[in-house]
């Protein structure tokens, strides 16, 4: 009976702990991670996530955000850091919103993580279901993309920077 009493905390805590968001109102100064950009192909999960995430704003009424050659790249740097270190983190957020704010012009910047989950729509499932994460999808930007890479036991990690022009 203790199983069930403990069940909904055990749910909360492994929701929370598959997916984090943050955005530039976070005060975190130990940032030391230099940006390695590139240009990554887009896999046919990203494409999947993005029109998934644009089908929900345009169902709100909101405007669908474009995708954006260098927050790919920024966001690409970010999940490969998570992957090499095997863990869901926002680890030098304001490395990437700065970089973003002196090279795309954002105004504004905000990230989703995540990991573990096998599908698009998973993953933007469990975005909308928390209230942090849908307050950065469904915020006023202008610009987004998505890195999704795998581990070495094939567990995907995901990087979504939203950005404000």
């Amino acid at each position: 009976m203790k199983l069930f009493t403990n069940l909904p905390f055990m749910v909360f805590l492994v929701v929370f702990s598959l997916s984090s968001c943050t955005t530039d109102n976070l005060d975190d100064k130990a940032e030391t991670m230099e940006l390695s950009l590139i240009n990554p192909e887009k896999k046919a999960i990203e494409v999947e996530i993005l029109e998934l995430l644009n089908n929900h704003r345009l169902s709100l009424g909101l405007n669908p955000l474009e995708e954006m050659t260098i927050v790919k790249s920024v966001a690409h740097s970010h999940t490969d850091y998570m992957v090499d270190n095997d863990q869901v983190s926002h680890h030098n957020f304001f490395t990437r919103s700065d970089y973003l704010k002196s090279k795309a012009g954002a105004k504004k910047v905000s990230e989703n993580v995540a990991f573990g989950y096998s599908s698009a729509e998973a993953v933007v499932r469990a975005w909308i279901r928390s209230e942090a994460h849908k307050e950065n999808l469904e915020g006023d930007y202008t610009n987004f993309d998505i890195s999704a890479e795998k581990n070495a036991e094939g567990r995907w990690y995901f990087t979504n920077i939203f950005i404000q022009k």
